[in-house]
This record gives C-alpha cells, structure tokens and sequence, in this order.
C-alpha cells in the first residue's frame, strides 16, 4: 500500500472513532509499528491529527469548532442530537458521556428546557454552562488530558450514588454480536459504571460505527434502550438490531 493510501486509511479511522492505537493500525494495515508511527507524526505535523502517546485522535476529539471544520460528520451528529432531544422531558435528570456526538447533543439542548445534567466530560460540562436553566454537576475525578473525561475511582464511586433518568451514552464501536467496545480500559470502567447509574440507556451513534469492534467491552446490545442514528429506522444498515429488545430511532 501507497503511503498516500494509509495516510487515507488512518484519517478515515481516526475521523469515524475519534481516537486510534498504532498497534491496531499496523494490524489493520499488515505494517510494522514503527512505519504507522511515522504516518502519523507526518499527519500531525501538517494539523490533520493529533499524535498522542501510542496513537493518535482526531482534532475534533476534544474541541468543538462553532463553524464545525475539525468535527467529522457534523450534519450526522446534528441528526442524532436532534433525536435524541425528543427523548427528553422538562425536570428530568440526564448523564452525559464524552463524544463529539454528546457535545453536539449538549449544543442543541433548548434553553428554556429545566433539566439537572452530569457528566465527566469537561468539554460538554463547559457547553452546559451556556443554558441557563440547566443544572451542571460535574463529575469529578483525574482528568483524562486526551479525552478531556475524568475517569478513576473518585469519579466511579459519585456515579454509583446516583441514578439518572437517561444516560446518553457515546461509544467508540458497536456491534450487533459483540455489543459496545472501546479501545480505553479506564474510559470502558466509567461507562459500565455509567450504565448502573441509568434508568434507561441510550447510544447516539453514527452508522459508520456500526459492525466495528475495539478490544474492550462495554456493555451487549441488550442493555442498551434506544440505539440513535442519523439513518431511519428501516434502513437496511440497521436489519442487525430490528429483532432485538431495543428501540431504534
């Protein structure tokens, strides 16, 4: 493969799940470690990634650009926050995962909608901010630097004294088979712990997402409530899930 053709292939991976290992790159692309690693110090140096310690992410990953340039499949992601807004109920209790997707959901959210929202997510609690009758509890912990998400003990345990109406949960894959995964054993332990502090689950997710899997497990399709795309409910791309107990939308 063309070096222009893996800076191709690593761009399209990095925009569609955020944030990619070189490991699983060099697997993907049957190259050595070393041959990604130069790939995406090329990528970062002409500011189409970011190159963090042992892969990189998108530069949309923990910003959010007004004009949304640096967000990938922004119109999608509005599609979805859309959605997942008429889930909504004035006076509810939501939690909110990290996400581009969850940022955007956090953008649209209707000013005049009372709502008590938590997340661990510093980017989406500063979004929050801006909508005056909506409460912020940040839920606080070591902040992740790449993901800007706190994770860790401190932030587990707030989470196992609550229990929310609805939790918009972000995902790095899902598989109708293999369920939710992610690529960050830390990030994957906040959201379990997320799902315990839920009534009702629900993953905003791009269809490009849809049949990937990550090393990690979140949770099986079964316990997710409501599956969110940009799609209808009908679409072909989505026949995995119709014979499950969950809601498409």
């Amino acid at each position: 493969m063309l070096k222009e053709e893996r800076h191709q292939f690593i761009l399209n991976e990095v925009r569609i799940h955020n944030r990619v290992l070189l490991t699983d790159i060099a697997d993907l692309l049957k190259v050595s470690v070393d041959t990604v690693r130069r790939d995406i110090k090329e990528l970062h140096n002409t500011d189409q990634l970011k190159k963090v310690h042992g892969g990189a992410i998108s530069l949309g990953f923990n910003t959010y650009s007004p004009v949304g340039k640096k967000v990938y499949s922004l119109e999608k992601k509005s599609q979805i926050a859309e959605k997942a807004i008429t889930l909504i109920k004035e006076g509810q209790v939501i939690l909110l995962s990290g996400g581009t997707t969850n940022l955007e959901l956090a953008r649209r959210l209707p000013s005049k909608m009372k709502l008590t929202c938590f997340t661990p997510s510093l980017p989406i609690a500063v979004q929050l901010l801006t909508k005056s009758n909506v409460e912020v509890i940040f839920i606080g912990g070591r902040l992740s630097k790449d993901s800007q998400i706190t994770v860790g003990g401190s932030a587990i345990n707030m989470l196992s004294e609550i229990k929310v109406d609805i939790c918009f949960l972000g995902t790095n894959s899902i598989h109708p088979v293999q369920g939710l995964t992610e690529f960050d054993w830390e990030i994957v332990q906040m959201k379990k712990a997320m799902i315990h502090s839920s009534r009702k689950v629900v993953s905003p997710c791009i269809s490009e997402k849809i049949g990937s899997l990550q090393r990690y497990k979140i949770c099986g399709t079964e316990d997710v409530d409501v599956l969110i795309t940009e799609l209808e409910p009908w679409d072909i791309k989505l026949d995995a899930f119709k014979t499950m107990n969950l809601q498409l939308l």
